[in-house]
């Protein structure tokens, strides 16, 4: 039997701890052959503190693992054995259904994603009043006239002396009013 991609529901914030106790419990009862990858879908985000870019990790399912592995009666003990902090599968516990593969390339897709670029911290919508924190346009506020989300800028418009001047930004560069 193949290994398959499932969703592991835990309580939000133990992920990481859910995580190590599972593998080591994969190491400790000799399973290494039916599990996979154990991956919590978290990405990079950055945003600006006091004037400077910091780059943080951020869950983007919050309470959810993804476990690679071959469903038989021993793994599903292995998980729900006296785990602590996991709360079952997603779905029906006691018949677990596999994530498509699309699914499960998609979320996969996303982790190396955010591995690799990191994506600012908040979306801007057009329409939206925002105030500029860096730049020589400091304590501006605007209204997103665009945005480009694979370059990470917006184009808000910004009053200067009574008239509305477009002033391309980037995404750290602006918060939410």
């Amino acid at each position: 039997m193949a290994r398959q991609w499932y969703i592991l529901q835990v309580h939000s914030g133990f992920e990481d701890k859910v995580k190590a106790t599972l593998e080591e419990r994969i190491r400790k009862e000799g399973l290494e052959e039916s599990f996979g990858e154990i991956l919590v879908p978290t990405e990079q985000v950055v945003e600006m503190i006091k004037g400077s870019r910091k780059t943080s990790s951020r869950r983007f399912f919050p309470g959810y693992m993804l476990v690679s592995m071959e469903l038989n009666d021993q793994t599903w003990h292995t998980i729900h054995q006296n785990m602590p902090r996991v709360v079952g599968f997603v779905g029906d516990d006691r018949n677990p259904i596999p994530l498509s593969d699309e699914d499960a390339a998609k979320i996969i897709g996303r982790i190396q994603d955010g591995s690799e670029r990191p994506r600012p911290k908040v979306i801007f919508d057009i329409g939206e009043t925002v105030r500029v924190i860096d730049g020589p346009f400091a304590n501006f506020q605007g209204v997103v006239d665009e945005v480009f989300p694979e370059k990470g800028r917006v184009r808000v418009m910004v009053s200067i002396f009574g008239r509305e001047t477009p002033v391309e930004l980037e995404f750290v560069q602006v918060t939410n009013t």
